[in-house]
């Protein structure tokens, strides 16, 4: 028989040692897609920590654009900071929005078709509430609103710079590993502009949801509603995006149809 001595025998221990190191490794099971928010999840029979992928931020910025058919485009941009601690957590948060768009109706006290600019700034505070499979977040501030019109419309009440109150407050939650909802809701006493939105979803794929929507905007001249449904979730890298089409009805411009495109990235 064949024996194994000095260098040999050293060579053989470290590949023993080498190889029972490596088969712990290949027998754990793989991390969770979707851990508690917070970090490391303990294996589920062990109790051993996992390593996690960091998804904490102390940024995040979310831009918007939206189209109707009946003559409305316009964008926004939404920059939230967590200033005390990791956006993941729960904590104090300060928002800053920007909106501009254009918009066009037939005249309601002239003869011609009106277009009407409008540009608007928020600043807001808040607190932001996280737990393991939803989020509540809601903010007060204020915001300045200007509205101005192609020619005098004496029919539109909502023209001109100003000062408002503002408060707003948003929801997300997965009730369960393969469903999603989400809500977001603002008032601002400038013009009485209010803005809300309803979201349910079915996973489709890894973090990609689609299903209905449904929307509330006006103010003091007009009010609106749509109906339609949504992808949200598609990723690009850090980025992750969300699509939506439906049907919008118009208290002035009556019936025609949206498309949006939303993306939002954290740092």
């Amino acid at each position: 028989m064949r024996t194994f001595t000095g260098h040999r025998a050293r060579r053989l221990s470290t590949l023993l040692r080498a190889s029972l190191a490596v088969l712990p490794i290949l027998a754990a099971p793989a991390v969770a897609a979707d851990p508690p928010v917070g970090g490391t999840a303990p294996d589920w029979y062990t109790g051993a920590e996992q390593q996690q992928v960091d998804d904490s931020w102390a940024v995040a910025v979310d831009g918007s654009t939206s189209v109707t058919s009946n003559s409305s485009a316009f964008g926004s941009i939404t920059v939230t900071a967590a200033p005390l601690g990791p956006g993941t957590q729960s904590g104090a948060r300060i928002r800053v929005e920007g909106l501009a768009g254009t918009y066009s109706y037939p005249g309601q006290a002239v003869a011609t078709r009106v277009t009407g600019y409008q540009q608007e700034g928020s600043l807001l505070a808040g607190y932001e509430w996280i737990w393991r499979d939803a989020a509540l977040a809601g903010f007060i501030g204020f915001n300045v609103r200007s509205n101005q019109l192609s020619v005098p419309d004496p029919g539109n009440p909502v023209v001109g710079t100003g000062v408002g109150l503002k408060v707003a407050a948003n929801f997300y939650a997965t009730p369960t590993d393969r469903t999603m909802v989400s809500a977001y809701g603002s008032y601002s006493t400038k013009f009485n502009a209010y803005y809300s939105r309803f979201r349910v979803g079915y996973m489709v794929a890894d973090g990609a949801y689609i299903g209905p929507e449904v929307l509330f905007l006006g103010d003091d001249f007009f009010r609106q509603y749509r109906i339609g449904a949504h992808l949200t979730g598609i990723s690009f890298g850090p980025v992750r995006m969300s699509v939506g089409a439906g049907y919008v009805n118009d208290r002035v411009q009556k019936s025609g149809y949206y498309t949006s495109v939303e993306a939002r990235a954290t740092f």
